[in-house]
């Protein structure tokens, strides 16, 4: 991901205010209960306050902030607005999840598919590094990779809403062009309509980290945590085909 603004897709600049009708916030509802439940059994204590980094359009946080005092950053200003109007009593800040340092630490720290737009060791380093600096001992953090290398497999998939005057549908096509280098494509039509007649369609490209298993639960490990994975839970989901990455900060861990 670009430190410039300029590079982020489409979906998260120009076309940000489009996110709740591309990806309503009720259909999260399933996934945040299965984090919130593994946020709150990975801690070695009753956590009460919750970061999220790479928080987007804030739907996983419109139901996790029902249990959790939540601070949400995120680097697009655009997104950061759309969380704001969903989830106004939040906290809500702009910032680079590699580089953001906010001198407070958290009960639990929380990235969804967002830590998919790490596409360099480097990158996903320095994101797991923010994770753990944000995370108090005793703590745990969540990483929600789409993919690994191990289960990745080239697939497409549709939806969207009608919401008032507006509705989107999209068509998502995920491929890995090269596989001998750490990253996939995601390639995204949105078909637009405004009012009874206006429609517009647009190419969006999103380019995504792919490692490995092994990979992850290293660089967890060496960012300071206590590493482990498990599959993700969803009725939605073939079982066995997405995992879920846990760190626990040591009790007796020092910055």
């Amino acid at each position: 991901m670009s430190d410039d603004l300029e590079g982020l897709p489409k979906l998260y600049g120009e076309l940000a205010s489009w996110w709740p009708v591309l990806s309503a916030p009720e259909d999260y509802a399933e996934e945040a209960a299965f984090y919130q439940n593994l946020l709150i059994s990975s801690c070695s204590y009753t956590p009460q306050t919750l970061l999220e980094l790479g928080s987007g359009g804030g739907s996983n946080a419109s139901h996790l902030k029902k249990r959790f005092q939540m601070t949400l950053v995120d680097l697009s200003p655009g997104m950061v607005q759309v969380s704001q109007e969903l989830n106004p009593e939040c906290e809500h800040l702009q910032g680079d999840m590699r580089t953001v340092r906010l001198g407070r630490q958290f009960d639990t720290v929380f990235i969804h598919d967002a830590i998919t737009y790490m596409i360099s060791e480097a990158d996903l380093r320095s994101a797991l590094k923010t994770a753990y600096v944000h995370c108090r001992p005793g703590g745990a953090a969540v990483f929600a990779a789409d993919h690994t290398r191990e289960n990745f497999k080239p697939e497409t998939g549709h939806g969207g809403h009608d919401r008032g005057s507006r509705a989107m549908r999209y068509l998502d096509w995920s491929m890995d062009p090269d596989p001998t280098d750490y990253t996939y494509l995601s390639v995204m039509v949105y078909l637009l309509r405004q009012g009874h007649e206006q429609f517009e369609c647009i190419l969006d490209k999103h380019i995504c980290g792919l490692f490995s298993q092994a990979q992850w639960l290293q660089w967890i490990g060496e960012a300071g945590f206590e590493a482990r994975s498990i599959p993700f839970v969803h009725s939605e989901i073939e079982p066995g085909t997405c995992d879920i990455f846990i760190g626990h900060k040591p009790l007796e861990a020092k910055d």
